[in-house]
């Protein structure tokens, strides 16, 4: 069948009768992974006859004759039958054929779902293999842009109230982009909210401790807004706590491109080029972009590209060549300054 987006996948799921087969979910986001696991669990198992019809197994535990034997069984008092094979990757050659054999040709009344983190660089015909005869879903390491998205988008779907952009990029901020950790706080600050309609930064704050000293967004929404000598004093703040010159350069360029597409096509052009998880920058980028004119930002990418150069090629600290170009964009090149 090959790869689809997880959101065909669940379409597929929620339409009746159900067609059985083989599911193959690949990737590095396991939060994603086992929640696509239990969400086909849950279409095609009736609770009253699940245990009678799961069968769950990992790679490095399953041999080629349990496979076979499992996979042959019949539904017990029930329309389907469902087999979890998780970390295919380990599994034994032999077993790997039993797995594509019936991937390929699975028996009728069984849902199969193979889970796997394709080792990189893999020529394994294995996986290209799944990936063609399986309903197969990528989950891929969320990007840190998209965190703050998708703890906005599981806060509405998952516990039906609002998280407000400061308050998701804050937990960000606090506890990286691990979806299970996200997803146990979000939780907790359901929980908290006691019957409120949205959870606030201040929330986080009260449920998490202390929020870092430094957010990297709000340091590129200080670029947005043209506040340099702000972005100035802040910097040492964000270097300490492990950014990059290179890192900050990439995401002021991001910014700036979204504040360019805005000045040339109006909000509608930026909201196009967004993913789903990074439309809530919107609302932040459209009154920045009042502030930028298209030339301006041009000039300000072209800054930030022979600073990049500075950094990769010149003997200057991040910090020198960061701070060197936030006073060209402060003094030089037509770029106003707003008092912060």
């Amino acid at each position: 069948m090959g790869l689809i987006k997880y959101e065909a996948l669940l379409g597929m799921l929620a339409k009746k009768p159900l067609r059985g087969g083989a599911f193959f979910f690949l990737g590095d986001e396991a939060f994603l992974r086992e929640e696509a696991v239990d969400r086909v669990v849950d279409a095609y198992l009736d609770p009253t006859t699940r245990d009678f019809n799961l069968d769950q197994l990992r790679g490095d535990d399953a041999d080629a004759e349990s496979l076979a034997s499992i996979l042959s069984t019949p539904p017990m008092m029930a329309e389907w039958r469902v087999m979890v094979l998780r970390d295919a990757q380990a599994l034994t050659q032999k077993a790997r054929d039993v797995v594509e054999s019936v991937a390929t040709a699975p028996p009728p009344g069984l849902a199969f779902v193979i889970t796997a983190v394709i080792p990189g660089g893999s020529k394994a015909k294995f996986y290209p293999a799944l990936k063609k005869a399986a309903c197969s879903v990528e989950f891929a390491a969320i990007d840190p842009l998209d965190a703050p998205g998708w703890l906005i988008e599981q806060a509405q779907t998952a516990h039906r109230i609002g998280l407000a952009p400061d308050a998701a990029r804050a937990l960000v901020a606090a506890l990286g982009t691990d979806l299970r950790m996200l997803s146990g706080e979000l939780e907790k600050l359901a929980t908290f909210a006691d019957g409120r309609a949205q959870l606030t930064v201040e929330d986080v704050r009260a449920l998490t401790g202390a929020i870092p000293r430094y957010d990297r967004w709000e340091w590129f929404d200080l670029i947005g807004e043209r506040k340099f000598a702000e972005a100035l004093r802040q910097l040492p703040v964000l270097l300490a706590a492990g950014e990059s010159g290179v890192g900050l350069i990439i995401g002021m360029s991001a910014q700036l491109l979204r504040i360019g597409l805005v000045c040339a096509g109006g909000s509608a052009a930026l909201e196009r080029e967004l993913k789903p998880y990074q439309r809530w920058l919107s609302k932040r980028i459209v009154p920045q972009a009042r502030r930028w004119s298209v030339d301006e930002v041009d000039r300000g990418l072209t800054e930030m590209l022979r600073t990049d150069r500075l950094l990769k090629s010149a003997s200057l600290t991040d910090r020198q060549a960061m701070e060197e170009l936030l006073l060209r964009l402060h003094t030089r090149g037509g770029i106003r300054d707003t008092a912060a």
